[in-house]
């Protein structure tokens, strides 16, 4: 396989590279709670995809000042 004569300088490089960019994820509000979450994910808050529990979600306990 033929190999390149010279090496790419980096401007080369990094010209090729400029249209490597990341994307926000869209985001979408749970039905159920209407927090904003991933489309076709499962609510992290609620738990529910599509109105159906799907996964039990654990409620944090708060700091209780012990007076």
């Amino acid at each position: 396989m033929p190999n390149p004569k010279r090496q790419h300088s980096v401007q080369r490089q990094r010209k090729r590279r400029t249209h490597w960019k990341a994307t926000i994820p869209s985001l979408g509000k749970c039905p159920s709670c209407q927090k904003p979450i991933i489309s076709h994910r499962v609510c992290p808050f609620c738990g529910q995809y599509k109105g159906q529990v799907v996964v039990a979600v654990k409620v944090k306990k708060t700091k209780e000042s012990s007076n």
